[in-house]
């Protein structure tokens, strides 16, 4: 046999070989605790004790408070305390747009370019939110054609629309 195998041979004996490891009272040579082993077994046992342990120190770094002390990990508070002042700055900056239009209105009047008659603080207002453009809401020919498709589906099926959610 080549080295290389009798060096395999040689290491599976020794993982699979059958140790006793034994527990004695030092005073009284009584044997406390008697275990058989292989040194496979102690490898298999210790590798799924680290599997464990790491399982285990994820599941509490993710699912606790803990994972608040890792840094990179912003605090509950503070993604709280951010979303409170996103949607407040929002607001104030409406409130802004809002009032900068009534003080160009204002300033047109008293500049004189604009009647006074057709001033109205509501209708300045009005003018000041956004709207959405106006879009094209024609089907297209594809979807025309995907429409005629499930129609056809609904009148081939026996099952109604409203009782499929039923069977």
């Amino acid at each position: 046999m080549s080295a290389k195998k009798l060096k395999k041979e040689r290491l599976k004996k020794h993982l699979f070989t059958k140790n006793r490891l034994v527990i004695l009272n030092d005073d009284t040579f009584e044997e406390i605790f008697s275990l058989r082993l292989t040194l496979m077994n102690v490898f298999v046992v210790a590798g799924v004790g680290a599997i464990l342990i790491i399982f285990v120190t994820t599941f509490i770094i993710a699912f606790t408070p803990l994972r608040e002390y890792i840094p990179g990990y912003p605090s509950t508070e503070l993604k709280r305390n951010a979303t409170e002042l996103a949607l407040k700055s929002d607001s104030l900056e409406f409130a802004i747009k809002k009032n900068e239009a009534y003080l160009q209105s204002i300033q047109k009047v008293l500049n004189g370019n604009l009647e006074y008659a057709k001033v109205n603080k509501d209708s300045i207002l009005a003018i000041a939110v956004d709207t959405l453009p106006d879009l094209e809401l024609t089907p297209s020919e594809k979807e025309m054609e995907l429409r005629r498709e499930v129609e056809q589906e609904e009148q081939k099926s026996p099952v109604k629309p409203s009782q499929k959610g039923k069977k």
